[in-house]
């Protein structure tokens, strides 16, 4: 069992299995077909292409300021997502589910060493997927854990590895103490990440250093208020880094703060649409080497916000699996 000082993987038990899964007379949920991970010394999971972990931690976006309530994300997505159809677009076959990470016990006083813990713990496990081939996809916490994910993907592939980053925010703060606004100056500055694009900042929400920062790393950057006054824009940066990039090992990140109205860690009335992100995640998931997928900050407070984010990260994922199979397999 992968643990760390506060936190640990917890693989699916029955009592996860009884919340998770629902069936129907006459149908086939995927929920149905994928593998459940029970032990470490069982290595079947080994054969399935796709990966899907939980991290049930809110301390990186508390830490930057942000609102609570990202631990609770992956248990408002996981029943919906094991809920859907198997057919013939997806059948649930070449996916894992790992379980999640959660602490030990509660942590009353949060500081920056409980995300350098939870670093470790989802870096070694990100690291085991990708040595055995396959491709992680990471669903809640704070994208503090973009870090963890980008390092476990380069030290497998021994590669400084792409990145592209759907998100309001650049997150590329001062290496201040680890937390949700400098994963990415985390892991540029260790050699973890070689490129960064990240597209639809907002012009409003990023500090002159997190731009200057940029710069100095040589990203590639858009800003969402092009996206206004020019619309075809939107799909003329997703595809510039999807042609710049195609043979490059590529991280996909996509923060639900950038949709509008999404209960997050930094809500937002003006954003994209969630059929934009659709689109977004079904192009990258067609790129040449695209290594993970991360879907972070989303912070359900009530059963309607449960229903929201439950739903679109199902989509998201399912349209991302989907599309990956479609090119790769």
């Amino acid at each position: 069992m992968l643990e760390s000082t506060y936190f640990k993987l917890k693989f699916p038990e029955e009592t996860d299995l009884k919340r998770w899964l629902s069936e129907r007379d006459g149908e086939i949920r995927i929920g149905q077909n994928v593998l459940f991970r029970s032990t470490n010394e069982s290595e079947d999971w080994k054969e399935k292409k796709f990966h899907v972990m939980g991290v049930k931690e809110d301390i990186g976006p508390r830490l930057n300021g942000g609102l609570g309530g990202s631990q609770a994300a992956f248990e408002a997505f996981i029943p919906r997502f094991l809920g859907v159809q198997s057919n013939q677009f997806l059948t649930g076959n070449s996916i894992c589910i790992h379980g999640y990470i959660d602490s030990r016990e509660p942590i009353d006083a949060i500081s920056f060493m409980h995300v350098d813990d939870l670093d470790y713990l989802l870096s070694a496990w990100v690291k085991e997927v990708v040595d055995a081939g396959g491709v992680p996809i990471v669903i809640g916490g704070g994208h503090n854990n973009a870090y963890p994910i980008i390092k476990g993907v380069s030290e497998s592939s021994g590669l400084a590895i792409s990145v592209v980053n759907l998100d309001p925010h650049a997150d590329t703060r001062a290496m201040e103490g680890r937390h949700s606004g400098n994963p990415f100056s985390y892991a540029y500055e260790y050699g973890f990440l070689g490129h960064y694009s990240v597209l639809g900042l907002h012009e409003s929400y990023n500090n002159q250093f997190i731009l200057d920062h940029l710069h100095e790393m040589k990203a590639f950057f858009t800003f969402y208020e092009s996206w206004l006054e020019k619309p075809f824009k939107f799909q003329a940066d997703i595809d510039k880094v999807y042609d710049s990039q195609f043979q490059n090992v590529m991280g996909v990140e996509l923060d639900m703060d950038a949709i509008a109205y999404m209960p997050s860690s930094a809500f937002t009335p003006s954003g994209i649409t969630v059929d934009q992100a659709r689109i977004y995640l079904r192009k990258m998931a067609s790129l040449e080497k695209v290594a993970y997928l991360h879907l972070p900050e989303a912070a359900p407070k009530n059963e309607r916000e449960e229903l929201i984010i439950g739903k679109t990260l199902t989509y998201l994922v399912t349209d991302f699996v989907k599309e990956y199979q479609k090119h790769h397999l």
